[in-house]
């Protein structure tokens, strides 16, 4: 018997939960859904063989589980979006296309885009504009499938120095530029915790341009209640403002064991007000 549903759409991942049920994918789907999760993440969906891909789809629509995120184009060694280098854009469109294909095996909605690195001998003018232009190029490809970008600010701090994009506001702002329903964001509550905290706020005022939601807990990237996020107050924030989306569960647990697995459980048990 499946757990009591839980108010927001939190989305486990794969290794999350695999000492309580097994290495087997669909185990952990099982599982997963036993506990009240409705819906699924998987970073890298995109690189695995395609028979997996429709086997997971299949198990997904058993289970009446929704798919969040894959990751469609990302890069932490190269200028991308910002750039002018004809062929790393044209790599991006590759990308783009194949998440296309990705997408429609697995039925998800959302694609994660990280636009890569900023250029250091380049205005930062130039860079905004090469990026809206590329994104909205992706706009063109993804746009007939129904498949939504989700562009993930992230922090320079602690994980990923030189990312073109990290705060929330420019988020919005590249967002509001490119004025298309295929491109909003992923407002990562770990990474803008570390990047310029005022959640709350933040959340509020990228509201309309929000398409995805991720959690981790800072410092430590854990589960919430392990670090000085107030999960609880977040959680019931975005409840309260009607969020149907889901929200993904991009961390680490704290502890190791079937123990830390039932630890995860039990935090957003306790965090979903």
């Amino acid at each position: 018997m499946s757990a009591q549903p839980f108010k927001l759409k939190y989305a486990p991942h794969f290794g999350m939960f695999k000492e309580s049920a097994g290495e087997d994918l669909v185990d952990q789907l099982k599982f997963a859904a036993d506990q009240g999760f409705p819906a699924w993440e998987d970073n890298g969906m995109g690189k695995r063989d395609v028979a997996v891909q429709e086997k997971v789809a299949c198990e997904l629509q058993r289970l009446k589980m929704e798919m969040g995120v894959f990751v469609a184009t990302a890069t932490f060694e190269h200028v991308t979006f910002a750039g002018n280098d004809h062929a790393q854009r044209e790599k991006v469109l590759a990308d783009m296309q194949a998440a296309v294909e990705t997408g429609r095996r697995v039925n998800a909605k959302w694609c994660t885009v990280v636009p890569g690195l900023y250029d250091l001998k380049l205005a930062w003018g130039y860079q905004t504009a090469n990026c809206i232009d590329l994104l909205r190029r992706c706009c063109d490809i993804v746009e007939k499938s129904g498949l939504v970008m989700v562009l993930e600010p992230l922090n320079r701090l602690t994980n990923h120095p030189r990312v073109f994009i990290a705060e929330s506001p420019e988020t919005y702002a590249l967002c509001k530029a490119v004025n298309h329903p295929c491109c909003k964001i992923l407002f990562d509550i770990y990474h803008q915790q570390i990047t310029e905290g005022n959640l709350i706020p933040n959340i509020d005022g990228c509201w309309s341009e929000i398409g995805y939601f991720q959690v981790g807990d800072n410092p430590g990237r854990k589960e919430p209640t392990t670090g000085e996020i107030n999960y609880r107050n977040v959680f019931k924030h975005i409840h309260a403002k009607g969020w149907q989306g889901i929200v993904g569960m991009e961390h680490g647990n704290s502890r190791q064991g079937k123990d830390g697995e039932r630890a995860v459980i039990d935090a957003y048990r306790a965090s979903d007000d």
